[in-house]
């Protein structure tokens, strides 16, 4: 056994067993390019819970405002997604407690095919919302184009979001920095795939947030100024 152990011995001063300092300097260097990226993956949802959790609440919660905006959460077979309907169903609630007298519902129509926007708005006419109170965004493609357009084609400057709460700090951070003075409804769901999906997702998506409220870029689409939302007002407001 003695005879093992010096031999073991004398193999790890030889660098056999040792770690070679190159060897050491490149684990050292792998180990601080990984503590450095996530660092900076996790520094921009730090800043969004800790700036913007304290405008996150319910329903009952929530103050009165102009408009919610509901975020699409895409579709299956042409009708609104679990989640989205979750979101729907909150607005609606919003509306029915008079939280709120007109509804943005902003999504993706990027094809004929695919149409986020009608199938919301038919969504909520269909429980009772008159038509003229649900005003449609048909470029929506991302939560900045979504608070961007808000603000600059359809003239929000107030709003509740509504949203899944692992979504709801980002879309106030890009609302406000649009211009729309925003409180948020977070939307509670079983932390299922979907959900833990959607909160890896948020990662990614805080990261474009930062850089979105840095450079405020464009949206993919601007087009002209829409009336919806100042029709809808004026009909809430005639209607008493």
């Amino acid at each position: 056994m003695s005879t093992i152990l010096r031999w073991a011995g004398r193999r790890a001063r030889s660098g056999w067993l040792a770690v070679r300092p190159a060897d050491r300097r490149r684990q050292r260097r792998w180990f601080q390019a990984v503590l450095l990226c996530s660092v900076l993956g996790l520094a921009p949802n730090a800043w969004l819970y800790l700036t913007q959790s304290a405008k996150v609440g319910t329903v009952a919660s929530a103050p009165e405002a102009p408009v919610a905006v509901v975020f699409g959460a895409g579709l299956v077979d042409g009708e609104p997604s679990p989640y989205l309907a979750h979101r729907l169903d909150a607005a609606l609630e919003l509306y029915r407690a008079h939280k709120v007298r007109a509804i943005l519902v902003t999504g993706d129509n990027g094809t004929v095919q695919y149409d986020e926007t009608d199938a919301m708005r038919g969504y909520l006419i269909g429980r009772g919302v008159p038509a003229v109170r649900v005003v449609g965004d048909y470029a929506g493609f991302d939560t900045w184009d979504s608070c961007t357009r808000a603000h600059r084609i359809f003239g929000v400057d107030r709003a509740v979001l509504v949203s899944q709460t692992f979504h709801v700090r980002r879309a106030l951070a890009l609302c406000e920095a649009a211009g729309i003075d925003a409180y948020a409804v977070g939307v509670e769901e079983w932390h299922d795939t979907t959900w833990r999906y959607g909160g890896l997702r948020e990662t990614a998506g805080a990261v474009k947030a930062a850089a979105n409220v840095l450079l405020r870029p464009d949206p993919t689409l601007l087009g002209p100024r829409e009336d919806g939302v100042a029709r809808a007002l004026a009909d809430a407001a005639s209607a008493g």
